[in-house]
């Protein structure tokens, strides 16, 4: 789905991730690298190939744009290093773009470990008259991208019952990226009237029209 936001146009995909056609950027937030690894070493059952199910997601997108450069909305990797690092380095040197993390609250690793990757790393970043950042953030006249939350929204039928889906969550000076990696969870939000829900649905890019 094509959206339209201060003259700018982004394409919005249905794995989570955003190319911002005018500057050939690809956005991505919350991709918890390592966190698989981390479930399965306190004994969670979660398949290891999942561990490069993530990878392939990003192999994917990567070939449906010509992105120029991948921003990732903070928490690009979950917690203390695990091998999922190495997979991880050994991806970076298989694409061309520009890396830029914006630093999350889950992103505890050195930088050290990312500027020898040739990732730049800021705290928030101004593009434009748009604010990147991790958590939501107003600002005044900025529009702001950011993640965190990982939205989610929950439908609900006549016969009771309920769908929940991962969504881009729209409010009028603010888009929330859902989360990108996989065993992440979702948070449903409720909106109002001047929120915008797109859904993310069996491949598709949804948007949920508001019946408050």
């Amino acid at each position: 789905m094509k959206i339209t936001i201060n003259n700018q146009n982004f394409v919005l995909h249905p794995c989570g991730a955003a190319f911002w056609e005018e500057k050939k950027i690809l956005l991505i937030s919350d991709l918890h690298l390592g966190k698989v690894s981390h479930f399965r070493k306190h004994g969670m059952a979660i398949p290891e190939k999942a561990v490069q199910e993530n990878f392939n997601r990003l192999n994917n997108i990567l070939e449906l744009f010509d992105a120029e450069t991948i921003i990732f909305l903070g928490d690009l990797f979950h917690s203390k290093i695990n091998n999922e690092w190495d997979l991880f380095s050994d991806w970076t040197k298989t694409i061309t773009q520009q890396l830029i993390l914006v630093e999350g609250n889950h992103d505890i690793i050195s930088k050290k470990n990312y500027t020898d990757l040739n990732i730049k790393i800021y705290s928030e970043l101004i593009i434009d008259h748009f604010l990147l950042t991790h958590h939501p953030t107003d600002r005044e006249n900025l529009f702001n991208f950011c993640g965190h939350i990982h939205p989610g929204i929950k439908l609900t039928g006549l016969g009771k019952q309920f769908l929940s889906l991962p969504c881009f969550f729209r409010k009028p000076n603010q888009l929330i990226f859902p989360s990108f990696g996989e065993f992440t969870g979702n948070f449903y939000l409720v909106p109002d009237e001047n929120d915008r829900v797109y859904a993310l649905a069996s491949g598709q890019v949804i948007e949920i029209k508001n019946r408050v």
